[in-house]
């Protein structure tokens, strides 16, 4: 057979394993690129050598510190006060939890892990003052989303490593501000549809008691030390990120790596007892780094043998230059609302972008992967994405959950077409960054 037809027939097929079934992509592409391997007379070791060390280290490291914040209860506690914040205001209760998902994801935990963590407070809270169950897991979900992109976030490490192979660097922040204008979008629209300015009209003593009885404990000296080497971190990445731009005598700064300086602080916090350590490298989200590395495994393999080339010319065929983000955009957020965004649609889809504007003569490099970062993330909250999902399992006895599960399916494929045609609108036609 082709190896290259071979190859993307592989890749769709892991794919769609992991859109119906339990199974990890990660250890399925790399079972994958063995076969072929096998077929093309590719060597073992040039296979291996597209295993992504550096992503490896970047996203391990990031994820151990945030684990040490979760488990010793660091993350749940900004999470409490932030909500004691709205002093009984249930309306403004969605708007604040939505800029603390943003915070806390961009931080470096990542949508995912920040999901988890707000979404049993959150929809608990819905229940008792009475916001809408839909409302309450669109706001948050979309504002952890919205962080997704930082620098520090696995989603933003990941991007920023694989588009650097296709020399579109100095970029994360850009990309950044895409996701974060385009979640404040749907975020404004979902609370116009599903209750949010009634909550502003028939606000109730029993909603303002309801959270003004909430309590909570101050921050012991075990969080207080894990919130100083999260502090530490962020500024460290940005210091020298920020520093030689802003002085060329720091331009001699010594490289930073995120991840090795996650792991530096994360084993200075163990060995002070902030945490059970054995806990937090079980809490890591090893699944995630083995999804993510594994498929960069079989998509390095494919860049390698000509199935990303082939991919690109079979998407080209549906586009134009001046379409090319709109098809793109769609086919990006259609298969996201079935598989993994960081572990699927980045490996996957960003390495097809430079190809993809070769095969059509040329085109905005930066717009095209905007569209398909965004168009990715923005379906997200459907119940079949690991993140709708978490909000529809912390549903409350009270919330009907079928119905839940029916909104916010139709929220995530309605998903697909809205993110395409404002990313097209956007980043095409108006030619925003």
């Amino acid at each position: 057979m082709n190896v290259p037809v071979l190859s993307l027939i592989l890749l769709v097929i892991a794919v769609l394993i992991s859109c119906f079934t339990p199974l990890n992509i990660g250890a399925l592409a790399v079972g994958f690129s063995l076969i072929i391997g096998y077929v093309g007379n590719v060597k073992v070791g040039d296979i291996v050598k597209g295993y992504p060390a550096n992503l490896l280290l970047l996203l391990a490291g990031t994820t151990y510190l945030f684990s040490i914040a979760q488990t010793n209860g660091t993350l749940d506690k900004v999470a409490r006060y932030a909500v004691k914040m709205v002093r009984g205001r249930a309306a403004l209760l969605p708007i604040v939890l939505f800029f603390l998902a943003f915070g806390l994801s961009a931080m470096g935990p990542g949508q995912i892990t920040i999901s988890a963590l707000l979404a049993p407070i959150s929809m608990m809270l819905a229940a008792e003052v009475g916001i809408s169950p839909l409302l309450m897991a669109l706001v948050v979900g979309n504002g952890a989303q919205a962080g997704a992109m930082s620098p520090l976030a696995p989603p933003g490490i990941i991007s920023a490593n694989l588009l650097a192979k296709q020399g579109l660097t100095g970029v994360g922040g850009v990309l950044w501000l895409n996701m974060l204008i385009v979640h404040v979008a749907v975020t404004v629209l979902a609370y116009f549809l599903f209750g949010g300015l009634k909550l502003w009209k028939e606000e109730s003593s029993t909603q303002a008691e309801s959270l003004k009885k909430m309590q909570v404990e101050p921050f012991d000296r075990a969080q207080i030390a894990t919130l100083a080497g999260i502090g530490l971190l962020v500024a460290a990445a940005l210091f020298f990120t920020l520093a030689p731009l802003a002085s060329p005598a720091l331009k001699k700064l010594p490289e930073f790596h995120i991840g090795l300086g996650a792991f530096l602080i994360g084993a200075m916090l163990s060995l002070g007892k902030v945490v059970d350590e054995p806990k937090a490298i079980k809490a890591m989200p090893w699944a995630t780094i083995l999804m993510v590395t594994g498929v960069t495994v079989l998509v390095e393999l494919m860049k390698n043998v000509g199935g990303i080339d082939l991919f690109a010319r079979l998407i080209a065929k549906m586009s134009t230059p001046g379409t090319v983000t709109l098809v793109a955009g769609f086919w990006s957020g259609l298969v996201s609302a079935y598989a993994s965004t960081t572990g699927v649609i980045l490996p996957a889809f960003l390495p097809m972008a430079s190809p993809l504007l070769k095969e059509l003569g040329g085109g905005n490099l930066l717009a095209l992967v905007s569209s398909i970062i965004v168009c990715g993330f923005v379906v997200d909250l459907s119940p079949l994405s690991t993140t709708g999902a978490v909000f529809i399992a912390n549903a409350q006895p009270t919330h009907d959950k079928n119905k839940l599960f029916r909104d916010m399916l139709i929220w995530g494929f309605s998903m697909a077409v809205v993110g395409a045609v404002v990313s097209w609108l956007a980043f095409t036609v108006l030619g925003l960054p």
